[in-house]
């Protein structure tokens, strides 16, 4: 069975699967419905994201609005990140507030964030980052947090932060407070 760690902010688990290792390599169960069930957590997963970044890229923070809001399972299959989630349930009592944990290929650990949240990671070494979403993509209900946002205090871990121009120009927290609220 694996360890559960409930986080700071409701609803957030981070997962440590029993690894099995012998001279051979290792063996471990990367994802278990019933460790969710356990928890609570009763959607499914329709869609697997993949994606490859170098060491210093800063991803997020994204999430998805309305009927496409999106709970994540997020892992590294190869490298190291520094995962970072976003408390954006206007209802919550963690509104506003953040929470980051080191996802690592070396102890298979998984993060699940529920909807509601905006995700980013920064790219501690070379990585594979992989992650199962309980809704589509849509393009037109996308958002997003500026990833360097003042108020968030967010130390990304890494000394010269590649992101992409779109991840560049997201309000901040205050300015999706004032304009939507919240999720």
């Amino acid at each position: 069975m694996a360890q559960i760690k409930k986080a700071n902010l409701n609803g957030v688990l981070e997962i440590f699967p029993r690894i099995f290792e012998d001279q051979r390599g290792y063996f471990f169960e990367s994802y278990r419905e019933d460790w969710l069930l356990a928890e609570g957590v009763t959607h499914g997963w329709v869609q697997d994201n993949q994606s490859y970044s170098q060491k210093g890229t800063v991803r997020g923070l994204h999430f998805q609005r309305g009927e496409f809001a999106q709970a994540k399972l997020v892992r590294v299959i190869q490298g190291k990140v520094l995962d970072v989630i976003v408390d954006l349930r206007k209802d919550s009592a963690t509104f506003g507030q953040k929470y980051s944990t080191i996802l690592d290929a070396e102890r298979n650990n998984l993060m699940y964030v529920p909807a509601g949240f905006a995700h980013g990671f920064s790219v501690l070494e070379d990585s594979i980052f992989a992650y199962k979403c309980s809704n589509y993509y849509n393009k037109e209900s996308e958002g997003g947090i500026l990833w360097n946002d003042p108020a968030l205090q967010i130390d990304w871990q890494v000394e010269v932060p590649m992101t992409s121009d779109k991840d560049a120009v997201w309000p901040t927290l205050e300015e999706f407070k004032t304009s939507e609220g919240g999720l």
